[in-house]
């Protein structure tokens, strides 16, 4: 099963449905399976006071506060049916995480296919108990997180009968330094709760995915960016259309390089096989008759003749023609 590529919009838009189409373009134009984006009323998520994030005030230098700062990324809710139309006509699968009851309530109406939840949520099993109720898959997130916690929020999702789950290995830092990411940690996650896992990367580079395919990931989830240098919380943090382009083609190819786990010779080194491997060679001239003994034999390349495997066979044979020394033994020869 090929992983799953999430490009994450998030709100790289700045507010601008036009920006959120661009980055459908590249998400597509890229590879990625689906793009996701955040739809959320900031009244609903966010208390008038909430001081920024500490990688928010680092991305971001302006002193408003985080509801400012969230209500100025915010899309209406009716611009997501516009952007999940253009979703479909780009064929890229249109996800969006709710950041409340109200923007969960709008996402169903609007059929997406599953639902991601923010690592935020993990705490909140009132919210999870009414994303459970859905009955959509659920991709949860777990930064922030110890492995109890992710135990509580899946009973409350489990509550609901709804178990179709997968779990996000995910740390919440924008970007997420190399030594912080822990990947073990999404295998603890698969182990413990024997249920699909992925990674959301927060890192800057290449590494974290790559490293997270060949673990077993099955999904993964990356920040874009038309560019870095365009002003909001994330675009520091974020792949612009080059990368992230590269980024894809590095996972197809983790996943190529990974192969289906059967041990057997590639078509090439089938035919590789006849110069590289050994064959039974005559280790001296020999003539018509002669009865074959150990010391007539030889091991040496090409690989096309008997395997040298097979000598105890050839052994007490009598020759049925001249052959030089190093000449190639067949079974016609015995």
């Amino acid at each position: 099963m090929a992983v799953f590529i999430i490009a994450e919009a998030g709100v790289n838009h700045n507010g601008d449905i036009n920006i959120a189409k661009k980055l459908v373009d590249m998400a597509k134009t890229c590879g990625a399976d689906a793009i996701k984006f955040q739809t959320f009323k900031a009244e609903e998520s966010t208390g008038t006071f909430a001081e920024k994030a500490q990688y928010q005030k680092e991305n971001d230098e302006t002193k408003e506060s985080q509801f400012d700062m969230i209500k100025k990324l915010e899309l209406p809710f009716e611009n997501f049916k516009e952007i999940k139309a253009y979703c479909g006509e780009k064929e890229i699968i249109f996800i969006s995480t709710p950041d409340g009851f109200e923007s969960l309530n709008y996402l169903i109406n609007l059929d997406i296919p599953f639902i991601k939840v923010g690592s935020s949520e993990i705490t909140n099993p009132n919210f999870l108990v009414e994303i459970g109720k859905t009955g959509k898959p659920i991709i949860l997130s777990t930064g922030m997180s110890s492995l109890g916690e992710v135990e509580k929020a899946l009973e409350a999702i489990y509550s609901t009968k709804n178990r179709n789950v997968r779990l996000m290995h995910c740390i919440t830092d924008y970007p997420t330094e190399i030594e912080e990411v822990n990947l073990k940690a999404m295998l603890t996650l698969k182990e413990a709760f024997k249920i699909p896992v992925g990674l959301s990367d927060h890192t800057l580079g290449f590494e974290a995915a790559i490293a997270a395919v060949a673990l077993g990931a099955e999904f993964i989830e990356k920040h874009i960016t038309l560019d870095r240098d365009m002003k909001g919380p994330d675009h520091k943090a974020s792949m612009p259309p080059d990368e992230f382009e590269q980024y894809v083609k590095y996972i197809r190819n983790t996943e190529k390089l990974l192969g289906d786990g059967i041990k057997r010779p590639t078509k090439k080194e089938k035919i590789i096989m006849n110069e590289a491997r050994r064959s039974i060679l005559a280790s001296m001239d020999l003539k018509k008759g002669t009865i074959i003994e150990e010391d007539m034999l030889t091991y040496k390349r090409p690989g096309y003749g008997i395997k040298p495997e097979l000598a105890y066979i050839l052994i007490g044979r009598e020759l049925k023609r001249d052959l030089l020394k190093d000449e190639v033994i067949q079974w016609k020869d015995v």
